[in-house]
C-alpha cells in the first residue's frame, strides 16, 4: 500500500487517509445504534472515494483499476441515502 500511496502522490497523507478510514468505519458500526451518525460516517466515505475516483483519473489509471472505487463510491452512496 506505501508503494500506492506515492503512485497516486499522496504519500505524506498516508497516516491521516487511514486514520479517517478508521473513524468512519466506527462511525459506521455505532451507526447501527445511532442512524445520523452512520449516515455521516457514510457520508464521509462517499467523498473520500469520490476523491479517490478523482485521483484514478488524474493519474490516468485504466477503468479496470478505477472500477473498485467506483463500487465503493455507489455502495457509500447507497449506504447515505437508503440503510441509515
Amino acid at each position: 500500500m506505501k508503494g500506492e500511496f506515492t503512485r497516486w502522490g499522496l504519500g505524506a497523507q498516508r497516516a491521516l487517509v487511514g486514520g479517517l478510514q478508521l473513524c468512519a468505519v466506527v462511525g459506521l458500526l455505532a451507526g447501527f445504534e445511532q442512524p445520523l451518525l452512520g449516515r455521516a460516517s457514510s457520508v464521509g466515505l462517499a467523498l473520500m472515494m469520490l476523491v479517490a475516483v478523482g485521483v484514478r483519473i488524474r493519474i490516468k489509471d485504466s477503468i479496470m483499476q478505477t472500477i473498485p472505487a467506483l463500487l465503493y463510491l455507489g455502495l457509500q452512496v447507497y449506504l447515505s441515502l437508503e440503510a441509515f
